[in-house]
């Protein structure tokens, strides 16, 4: 059954957020779909399906707190090497999502983009996303961006072979080339790096998510798996995160 977005008047009153020092942007890995399922003795496609509900309730939250950017690690380049079956179910997942919850998105002024290498992804992925895309271009509220086949490392390369090319092509002066240059040839071009990393399902490492852009976000770690991550537990990343002092070096 398809939940309330933002029409939620109980948990309108009963929603508290650190109003000062809110993150622009904030990523999420999303992890914990499988052993959800598991610990429940489900197939792991029951996981990642109930995972959905769980960005829904996320996004309504980033949206109440007003934050600008919202980035979820959605399907990894590494995340080919599952089982076939499984890697099919999870494609199809952002076509179920926006049919959805596309009408609330609109309503709510979230603009839907992409990251990642989009060209590789089955066309019924890459025509849902593009569509979502399309309809929510002229939103300015929450940017809801989905990393999809996505890996930071092939990102970084990618971007290098922009760079070459085009000091070779004369459009562009390796004198020339800076930190804030090299981050218009990633995928994240034009969009603020995070201020807060979120992950979930206990696990702490980055694998392969914002390499570059995350040298001075704040990480926030939980061992809650991603499907019963909650606003509750959204608003505890949030008001840890407004207590931390960012010194990016300095004193």
């Amino acid at each position: 059954m398809k939940m309330p977005f933002l029409n939620n008047k109980q948990l309108e009153k009963s929603f508290h957020y650190p109003e000062d020092n809110i993150p622009e942007h904030i990523a999420i890995i999303m992890d914990g779909n499988g052993r959800w399922a598991r610990k429940r003795g489900m197939p792991r496609t029951v996981g990642h399906k109930e995972g959905i509900s769980a960005v829904a309730k996320i996004v309504r939250a980033a949206v109440k707190c007003k934050v600008k950017v919202l980035t979820l690690y959605t399907f990894s380049t590494e995340n080919w090497k599952r089982p076939k079956p499984e890697i099919e179910f999870i494609l199809r997942l952002p076509k179920e999502f926006l049919s959805i919850y596309l009408p609330d998105l609109l309503s709510n002024n979230v603009r839907i983009e992409a990251i990642g290498d989009m060209e590789s992804l089955p066309a019924y992925t890459r025509e849902a996303i593009q569509y979502a895309i399309d309809r929510t271009r002229d939103n300015d509220g929450l940017q809801l961006n989905l990393a999809l086949n996505y890996g930071s490392r092939h990102e970084i390369l990618n971007a290098m072979k922009g760079i070459i090319t085009d000091i070779s092509n004369a459009k562009l002066s390796l004198d020339e080339l800076d930190e804030q240059q090299f981050s218009g040839y990633l995928y994240t071009a034009g969009i603020k790096d995070p201020d807060l990393l979120i992950r979930t399902g206990g696990e702490k490492r980055l694998s392969n998510f914002l390499l570059w852009q995350l040298a001075y976000t704040e990480f926030w770690f939980t061992d809650v798996l991603w499907p019963d991550f909650s606003e509750k537990e959204f608003l505890h990343a949030l008001e840890e995160y407004s207590q931390r002092k960012r010194r990016y070096g300095g004193i």
